[in-house]
């Protein structure tokens, strides 16, 4: 990613948090049995997806609020990402036409049990959705490339806050592009018993 004007970026990554909270509205409309469902053995339910990324959110908006209330910086104009932000950030990011690259396999502190509460799941992922839209709103004021982020796996790897937001809600898209392929696969194999 090129230099973008801060307020650009941070609009585009509220728009993404906006259209990710419209996608899981619609998951509370199924049958709270389908969403808990696994497609085949070893894949996640729409459910576990879900609940990994409530994990990443347990780590992240914490950190993010935390930071926003402690340091306070004048914002730039202009945003440029740091390199290692930005390769994270692209390795996870689906592509425009909704692929998934670089197929990865979650970390063990982040896979989810398969006996969940889908609504309790889905619930808690809205308040996150939430939370994460007004730390972005609060990150207007501040200064996102001079806020560092410790990253959930490797505390001593720290990310601008910028591409701290840009990498978690590429890691929401690139699930959501899988919770579509689960309720895909879920869907044909009804219709093939039918």
């Amino acid at each position: 990613m090129k230099t973008i004007k801060t307020n650009d970026l941070l609009q585009q990554l509220q728009s993404d948090t906006r259209q990710i909270t419209l996608e899981t509205k619609l998951f509370l409309q199924q049958d709270p049995e389908l969403l808990v469902q696994q497609p085949a053995p070893g894949k996640w339910s729409v459910a576990q997806v879900i609940e990994h990324l409530n994990a990443y959110g347990h780590y992240y908006i914490p950190e993010i609020r935390k930071a926003l209330e402690n340091q306070k910086y004048s914002p730039d104009e202009l945003y440029h990402p740091g390199w290692l932000g930005n390769y994270f950030t692209n390795s996870m990011k689906p592509t425009p036409d909704k692929q998934i690259r670089n197929k990865m396999k979650a970390l063990k502190n982040y896979s989810p049990a398969p006996e969940l509460d889908s609504k309790v799941v889905i619930d808690e992922f809205l308040n996150q959705q939430q939370e994460l839209l007004i730390l972005l709103d609060q990150a207007s004021a501040n200064n996102i490339s001079r806020i560092r982020i410790s990253i959930s796996v490797a505390k001593f790897i720290r990310f601008k806050l910028g591409d701290t937001f840009r990498f978690v809600i590429a890691h929401q898209q690139r699930h959501f592009i899988q919770c579509s392929n689960v309720m895909l696969a879920l869907k044909n194999s009804q219709v093939a018993v039918a």
